[in-house]
């Protein structure tokens, strides 16, 4: 018998995988795959058959049973081909089973042996070298996103003879470079210095990229509420090696990174409002990440966010409370990475011009509280930002100078992240951002003078906020406090995150 260590993904992490192959004499010639396969998995053994018999390789006209251990755990892909292929060879005495030691082989066999790319290969690549293996025979494709785990020797593989005779010691390949970690982030191709105007909203989104916190826009067609979103990228941080390798590996089990190393850039995802529930936080029989997931340590765009079915916006309360989404079904449970900043857009209205001061809305009350009840009040206390972006006057489009430069605004937002990195590792709290601190973390470190307490209680008396609501005003004041670097908190600093708030006034309509 011989051993191949393989391995599979169950959500976000991956599972050694022994290929045990044995060949044993017959009544008649079959192949047989045990251990929980999949459909994918038990297909193998079609291309398995094919790409031995095009390298004319013999094929054993006895009886080979293939066991993937362990057997209580579900198997599914075609990862599994090339070890088995390699296997077979290996029970034939054509390859040593040591060379199989410390190794984990991964591919997809075609009919004539070329080895495809898979999706999940740097999931694999760090749960195995935590496991202790320090070898890695991946698909060519695979092989840049591989080599981001230090200490891996990464093979890439681009069909199974080569890989035959690689084992064998009769050819020498070469290692997969390291991936620098360190190289600079390409810049954003979108610019806030486009914007014109709006300047109250532009600090609004400083103030949301500082802080990690959630933002509503809202505002009548043509406002420039997408502009803006779509320039929020470009003042965010960069991502730390930590972040980038997190973000890569969720876009790698998700099959999204196309043969690309690691990914440099904050996320920007913006899902139309016909996606389902299942698209935007996961799902399947076999869990995959969704939106919010692909989403993680980056930005969120919701564009017209009430057209979105109710309870796909629903399913969007956890994760913005937790940082992650679990996935339950009846034979496993996978978690996902969630944290990111909400960021979403709508009108004012059915009609949208609902507040505008020089077009007339055509919605009566009852369809305008509606529309505005399409939103949960839940949902609403979990958005810190709720920011008015009204229509720009043509003067204004054609003669307001160009704004701020997205670099100006960014070096300030890096500058309120530092400190509030700096104050969350000094004690060791388990997060980084503001927007991330639970109640304990907000009592410890959102100190504010006697006047600043006082106008948030008078602000929440006159505008009847929930407790959630009251807290993450406190944790705004905290973030616009920080890029002050202010401490305590000020009582203008509670006033500008009231000033946020915007929607809150809206909810007792006529």
């Amino acid at each position: 018998m011989t051993i191949v260590h393989s391995a599979t993904l169950v959500g976000i992490h991956a599972h050694p995988v022994s290929v045990e192959v044995s060949i044993r004499s017959g009544s008649y010639p079959r192949m047989v795959i045990v251990g929980l396969p999949d459909t994918a998995v038990k297909e193998s053994k079609e291309r398995v058959s094919s790409a031995l018999v095009h390298h004319a390789f013999f094929v054993p006209h006895e009886v080979v049973v293939i066991n993937l251990a362990p057997a209580d755990l579900k198997k599914e892909g075609a990862a599994f081909d090339l070890p088995i292929a390699l296997g077979i060879l290996a029970a034939a005495d054509l390859i040593p089973q040591q060379a199989f030691d410390r190794t984990v082989i991964l591919g997809e066999l075609s009919l004539v042996g070329e080895v495809r790319p898979l999706r999940g290969i740097l999931s694999i690549a760090l749960d195995m070298y935590t496991a202790g293996f320090r070898r890695l025979l991946v698909p060519a494709a695979n092989a840049r996103e591989a080599a981001v785990v230090r200490g891996l020797e990464v093979y890439g593989i681009e069909h199974l003879l080569q890989a035959f005779y690689f084992l064998r010691g009769e050819q020498a390949l070469q290692p997969a470079p390291p991936e620098d970690t360190s190289a600079d982030a390409p810049t954003p191709g979108v610019d806030f210095a486009d914007v014109r105007g709006h300047a109250y909203v532009k600090r609004a989104l400083e103030v949301a990229a500082a802080g990690g916190h959630n933002v509503l826009l809202i505002g009548p067609p043509g406002s420039g509420k997408t502009m803006l979103a779509e320039r929020m990228p470009s003042i965010l941080p960069p991502l730390t090696e930590l972040e980038a390798i997190e973000v890569t590996r969720i876009h790698s089990v998700a099959g999204q990174l196309n043969g690309t190393g690691l990914i440099r850039v904050r996320p920007f995802r913006a899902p139309h409002h016909t996606i389902s529930p299942a698209g935007l936080v996961g799902g399947g029989s076999h869990p995959r990440p969704g939106e919010v997931s692909l989403a993680h340590h980056g930005v969120l765009f919701l564009d017209e966010l009430p057209e979105f079915a109710r309870n796909c916006l629903e399913v969007l309360r956890q994760p913005m409370e937790t940082g992650r989404v679990t996935i339950a079904r009846a034979h496993m449970s996978a978690t996902f990475p969630a944290r990111f900043m909400l960021l979403a857009a709508m009108n004012p209205c059915p009609c949208g011009f609902y507040g505008d001061p020089e077009r007339a809305c055509r919605c009566t009350p009852g369809r305008i509280r509606r529309y505005m009840h399409r939103l949960s009040g839940p949902l609403l206390d979990r958005i810190d930002i709720h920011i008015e972006v009204p229509r720009l006057s043509p003067e204004t489009i054609d003669h307001d100078p160009d704004g701020e430069p997205s670099h100006r605004i960014r070096e300030r937002v890096i500058r309120a992240r530092q400190i509030q990195y700096r104050r969350f590792s000094a004690d060791a709290a388990p997060v980084t951002i503001n927007a991330a601190m639970d109640p304990t973390l907000i009592m410890q470190y959102c100190t504010m003078r006697p006047e600043a307490r006082s106008l948030l209680h008078a602000a929440a008396r006159q505008w009847q906020l929930s407790g959630r609501a009251i807290h993450r005003i406190t944790k705004l004041a905290r973030t616009i406090a920080d890029l002050e670097a202010a401490d305590p908190i000020e009582a203008r600093h509670i006033a500008e995150a009231i000033q946020y708030r915007s929607l809150d006034q809206r909810r007792n309509l006529p």
